[in-house]
């Protein structure tokens, strides 16, 4: 029997200590299965983004097992985390983290710079990955010349350069106005969709939580509720942005 892609088993995550303890996880039980679109919701401080860091092998819980494709993650050293997060695992943030002086191109590139590709291997890869987020034509402007929802275009294209078999999507639409909001999520579902890539996003925004097919909800450190959407919101595609002329 295959096991699940993604499995918390009583995953817990202490700060500090005495006075200052601070316990962000109690006890968390989380299954995803590869090829799910998961909403994370829950008020500030309910532990979302601490369990989105820890799947993201970002931090490592203070108890409990994470196993990832059966492997127990808090067991792996620092080095075996970080080729699981080359290999495995793509990341989308609220504030882009875009490398200012630095093309589309290039910052697309970067993942595969970190692994070892050669350049042309990881010029024709991001290149790509840019045209399948609607931004062939763009390759060579900076980030202070694209749009907010541009920019989250490119960071997407940067988070599926590898080829990973999850995204997580902190707070993706955070920065971004409505219509640019809608478009980055329709980008997300179709990603899922129609590449199988499973997502895992962090967001409080009911709107944008309603495209996912599963919704959960921390409180307080737990997991409040587990629920399947059974009306997900369904997107048209992604229209490409035409290039700049010269």
């Amino acid at each position: 029997m295959t096991p699940p892609l993604i499995r918390l088993v009583g995953v817990t995550r202490r700060y500090g200590s005495g006075a200052s303890e601070l316990m962000a996880l109690k006890g968390l039980d989380l299954q995803v299965e590869a090829g799910e679109f998961v909403a994370i919701m829950g008020p500030s401080g309910s532990g979302k983004s601490t369990a989105m860091n820890i799947l993201g092998c970002l931090d490592s819980p203070t108890s409990g097992q994470y196993l990832f494709m059966g492997a127990h993650v808090e067991a792996l050293s620092r080095d075996q985390r970080a080729r699981l997060r080359r290999r495995y695992l793509g990341f989308v943030f609220q504030g882009f983290n875009l490398l200012a002086r630095t093309s589309a191109l290039e910052n697309v590139e970067l993942p595969l710079l970190y692994r070892g590709d050669a350049p042309a291997a990881r010029r024709a890869a991001a290149t790509r990955a840019l045209l399948s987020v609607g931004l062939g034509g763009w390759e060579r402007h900076t980030p202070a010349e694209l749009s907010g929802g541009q920019q989250q275009r490119v960071a997407i294209a940067r988070a599926i350069v590898t080829e990973p078999a999850v995204v997580l999507a902190d707070e993706p639409t955070g920065n971004l106005d409505t219509t640019r909001s809608h478009e980055i999520m329709g980008l997300l579902l179709a990603l899922n969709r129609d590449h199988g890539i499973t997502v895992l996003m962090v967001t409080h925004e009911p709107d944008m939580a309603a495209y996912a097919r599963r919704m959960v909800r921390f409180v307080d450190g737990r997991m409040a509720a587990d629920e399947v959407n059974p009306h997900p919101t369904l997107s048209a595609p992604v229209q490409a942005e035409p290039a700049e002329a010269p």
